[in-house]
């Protein structure tokens, strides 16, 4: 005769062995994300296309609108609620049509095979993202926000911001302070250039490289190797002085050169730095025309 006791064991252990048999189900793909719908940022939820979403004017036949936008090249992936299965976590950026933009972070999963969001929570304006990363059930962002005493357009103090997720939604807590932004904190990587300006990514081979040493600044160009001096600015956090740029002077194929010709002339009219979704923005200014150089920093090799 099986006791009472034994009989639930046995039970429980029949549930447990069929649940471990289940597959998990994988985090929603990046094609997935720019095409779902994202709860949290207005009153009614908003289903993206292709990675964006535009709202209708505030105003008949006015050209201010509410629009929101998935943030490139940022998701993390990991178990956030400890159901098996891993979440992405994303950024979204949002605007009303007015100067100011805010930046969201969204966890989004799947069920039966389908991406669904589990909640969103606000970062703020002008928060710029330096890195981020799951730890545990725990998700960690390297920021530069706003201190003390600086201008709305150019935050400096860096922190690190925390969320954990459970079953009511995503929680944040308390910050850490890590101090004031500066130059330092490119050092100790090689930078590697993605994107010329807005809209124009760059193939994967020639590369371009950058590399901060104290005041000085060497890399790849696409063809020959180059280096500068560098400085930080006083007036605002952010500002960037590159002088005395030179190099090697090996012949390449036409385009190459042509391409190294750009980078060097913009590189050395960058007048700001910053950082946007764990890149590196350099602006630069020629003659009344502005662009943004993008670095991604250079991932480690897998052992």
């Amino acid at each position: 005769m099986i006791h009472l006791n034994e009989y639930l064991i046995a039970a429980g252990a029949a549930f447990l062995g069929a649940l471990a048999e289940i597959p998990a189900e994988a985090a929603p793909t990046p094609e997935q994300l720019g095409n779902i719908a994202y709860t949290g940022i207005f009153e009614h939820a908003i289903t993206l296309t292709n990675g964006h979403w535009e709202g209708e004017p505030f105003m008949a036949g006015g050209s201010s609108r509410p629009a929101v936008g998935l943030i490139d090249d940022f998701i993390l992936t990991g178990d956030l609620n400890a159901d098996g299965n891993d979440e992405a976590v994303v950024l979204l950026w949002e605007t009303t049509g007015g100067s100011a933009t805010y930046k969201y972070l969204a966890v989004t999963g799947m069920r039966d095979n389908k991406p669904y969001t589990l909640d969103t929570a606000l970062i703020g304006e002008r928060v710029q993202v330096r890195a981020g990363r799951i730890v545990g059930n725990r998700i960690e962002l390297d920021v530069i926000q706003q201190g003390p005493g600086d201008a709305a357009c150019c935050p400096s103090q860096k922190a690190t911001r925390y969320w954990n997720l459970d079953a009511s939604g995503l929680h944040v807590n308390p910050p850490r302070i890590t101090g004031t932004k500066s130059l330092a904190d490119l050092e100790g990587k090689e930078w590697v250039l993605s994107q010329l300006d807005a809209n124009e990514s760059l193939a994967t081979q020639p590369e371009i490289t950058l590399i901060f040493d104290g005041e000085h600044i060497s890399g790849g160009s696409a063809c020959n190797r180059y280096f500068a001096g560098v400085k930080e600015g006083n007036e605002l956090p952010g500002d960037l002085h590159i002088s005395d740029v030179g190099g090697t002077r090996m012949a390449c194929p036409e385009e190459v050169m042509a391409l190294e010709s750009r980078y060097l002339e913009a590189l050395g009219k960058v007048t700001r730095y910053s950082f946007m979704a764990g890149k590196l923005a350099l602006t630069w200014r020629n003659n009344g025309a502005t662009g943004t150089l993008l670095f991604v920093p250079r991932q480690p090799k897998q052992p």
